[in-house]
């Protein structure tokens, strides 16, 4: 199910012309999108530290493979390289990155649209957390709208197409 849906993001990422940046290893959710949208002619820009490079085997057939020095480094590089960002269902790895970044975008670093693949509401739980927040006051409500989310892959990069960052401080009152 989680591979199909990667495939539909990787056809309507193509279909847009939108280039992929991502983590740059040949397993996993993303190997599968890494994949599919070369298969389609489209662009892959792998981001990968070289410890991660060394014990994983990092995707050879990019478009291009920037090889960094650690996981910091490699998230500057793919915040810098990207548009916009789309978590897919994954663990800890995924989490964080996505929090990171809807969190720097929170903090103005970055206008760019953050989202979730909603996959058979597999981010429903925290979808459920981040109404939470925002209703306990620990998030505003134009800072939550900012994390979009959808259960297809067309529905979100439509929400991305529209995307307008809000022009409000991170902080409550």
């Amino acid at each position: 199910m989680y591979a199909d849906a990667a495939r539909e993001l990787a056809d309507v990422l193509v279909r847009h012309n939108l280039e992929v940046v991502y983590g740059g290893a040949d397993k996993g959710i993303m190997g599968v999108i890494a994949n599919a949208v070369l298969k389609q002619g489209g662009k892959v820009h792998g981001v990968i530290p070289q410890n991660l490079c060394d014990k994983e085997a990092a995707h050879q057939n990019l478009t291009q493979l920037h090889v960094v020095a650690n996981m910091h480094e490699r998230k500057a590089v793919m915040a810098e390289l990207s548009d916009g960002f789309i978590a897919m269902p994954g663990g800890y790895g995924t989490l964080e990155e996505i929090i990171e970044i809807i969190t720097w975008g929170q903090l103005r670093f970055h206008n760019k649209p953050c989202g979730l693949l909603n996959i058979d509401g597999y981010f429903d739980h925290l979808i459920a957390y981040l109404d939470h927040a925002t209703e306990q006051g620990f998030l505003r409500p134009e800072n939550r709208r900012m994390l979009l989310c959808d259960e297809s892959a067309a529905g979100l990069v439509q929400q991305f197409e529209r995307y307008s960052a809000p022009d409000v401080e991170k902080w409550i009152d």
